[in-house]
């Protein structure tokens, strides 16, 4: 293979990567704009969702199990993924797509009493 290909296939495969990140972000952003109200909610489901978008707030201060998302409702565990997939390639930190995000992500923490871990 030529070093014209090489570039040439090396280019395309980038912009695979971004069309893909892009849809991520776009698939990302509306799942988490349908995961907040059940993390605010009062379902059985709440307290894992909550507990999910509170690692992707401050993972450091807010561990997830991943084990947990087998317990969610199948709908509910891909909008999970999605933000995630969102997440690894962050234009802007989870809370921030909400006014007020902060705020309401430290509610969440202390409605379902999630304690930061201290970590050595």
């Amino acid at each position: 293979m030529s070093e014209e290909s090489e570039l040439a296939e090396f280019m395309r495969m980038i912009r695979n990567v971004h069309q893909h990140i892009a849809q991520d972000r776009i698939h990302g952003e509306n799942a988490l704009r349908r995961l907040l109200p059940i993390a605010l909610g009062d379902t059985g489901q709440s307290n894992r969702v909550a507990r999910l978008l509170l690692g992707c707030y401050n993972g450091h201060r807010f561990p997830f199990d991943l084990c947990n998302l087998r317990s969610l409702d199948y709908e509910i565990m891909n909008d999970c993924l999605a933000v995630l997939r969102m997440d690894a390639n962050a234009l802007q930190e989870v809370h921030c797509y909400f006014d007020k995000g902060g705020k309401i992500f430290e509610t969440l923490a202390k409605r379902f009493e999630c304690v930061e871990e201290v970590r050595k």
